[in-house]
């Protein structure tokens, strides 16, 4: 899943990233990889941000993270990603490792005109469709549905009630 994601956000070197769902912190560092590689001046660096609503996951990424060496293009923030991070908006990139119950609307209006987002949408019962969300130059925002995929439940804001 982490390639079928990096592949459909069309990444590339000095992109900045919004990723919600740090978990373990690996999926931040494949993007890291592509948007800030280690070979490349460090003036042409992307970033990529990552939030984790549960603060024991947010640490572990931050562990992992630094462990791994990526401690220099990867900020971890424990908050609540349904909302963004408009600290560091607007993103070239943004993805979403939860299932939402719909787009939500912060999320849009931190992604860039010309920026790709993927999300899943749908219900809590682990099958939901993994949404690509291309915004226009002119902020017309295009919908595709890639397919069906199975996540955890987005929670915050504009997650899931239960």
């Amino acid at each position: 899943m982490v390639s079928i994601m990096n592949e459909a956000l069309q990444l590339e070197v000095g992109q900045k990233v919004f990723e919600v769902g740090a978990g373990s912190g690996w999926h931040a560092a494949t993007i890291a990889e592509i948007v800030a590689p280690g070979d490349t001046p460090r003036s042409g660096w992307g970033h990529v941000y990552t939030v984790e609503i549960i603060q024991g996951l947010a640490e572990f990424a931050r562990r992992n993270i630094m462990k791994a060496g990526y401690g220099d293009r990867v900020t971890i923030i424990c908050a609540d990603g349904s909302m963004g991070y408009s600290e560091k908006a607007s993103y070239d990139r943004i993805l979403v490792t939860a299932a939402a119950p719909d787009v939500p609307k912060p999320l849009i209006e931190q992604l860039k005109p010309n920026g790709i987002m993927l999300i899943p949408v749908g219900s809590i019962h682990l099958f939901q469709s993994l949404i690509k969300i291309t915004k226009g130059a002119k902020g017309k925002i295009r919908e595709e549905n890639l397919g069906g995929v199975a996540f955890v439940p987005l929670t915050g804001r504009y997650g899931h009630r239960f």
